[in-house]
């Protein structure tokens, strides 16, 4: 790894500071060969810090340190993306990341769609709210309802109408969120399954 850093007259880079597990951003600090060397060597991510003056290990007093898991270099080899497994929240103000963001999986549009139901499920208005209406039937209801849209799934692949096979399949993944959440359950405690059996 060739890093540049004599592009800038501090001789730091940025390290932008991402989770392995979210993709989420974390936060950014800088880094001098000596703050990788000891990020390397330590396995904790540790920073230049500009206002100290020194080395600085995160966590070093909080006790929420950064693993490191990987690092890579981008294509002017002057910036790090420093992918880790952080041990409690990364901002000194005590939230997730250093943006007062939640550091939690994001599936696009599905973790909408996921705080959508909830939301519905929660306000519990079932005269105005499909989600709510099924869902107060109970959990039997719907396990039966994904399995209705499941069959009609299976009937459309069979044809050769590909707007219907979708819209089926859109509303076959709309009600197995529903189960999911009727379980206790949320998608990311199924992607976290299927990471442990790739990983076999």
């Amino acid at each position: 790894m060739n890093i540049n850093f004599n592009k800038n007259t501090d001789g730091l880079v940025p390290a932008i500071i991402q989770d392995v597990k979210t993709k989420n951003v974390l936060m950014l600090g800088y880094m001098n060969k000596e703050a990788l060397e000891k990020t390397k060597a330590s396995g904790l991510v540790t920073f230049f810090s500009r206002t100290k003056k020194r080395l600085w290990t995160k966590g070093e007093e909080s006790g929420n340190v950064l693993h490191l898991i990987d690092i890579k270099l981008d294509c002017d080899s002057d910036t790090l993306l420093v992918s880790v497994n952080p041990k409690g929240p990364t901002c000194h103000k005590g939230s997730d990341t250093c943006w007062n963001e939640k550091n939690k999986a994001s599936f696009g549009f599905l973790s909408t769609l996921e705080d959508v139901i909830t939301s519905r499920i929660e306000n519990a208005d079932t005269q105005k709210s499909y989600v709510a209406s099924l869902f107060a039937k109970g959990i039997n209801k719907v396990a039966q309802k994904v399995g209705e849209e499941a069959v009609e799934v299976v009937i459309e692949a069979k044809d050769n109408n590909d707007e219907l096979f979708l819209e089926e399949s859109s509303d076959l993944l709309f009600h197995y969120l529903m189960l999911l959440q009727a379980k206790n359950f949320k998608l990311n405690d199924v992607v976290s399954v299927l990471e442990k059996r790739h990983t076999k």
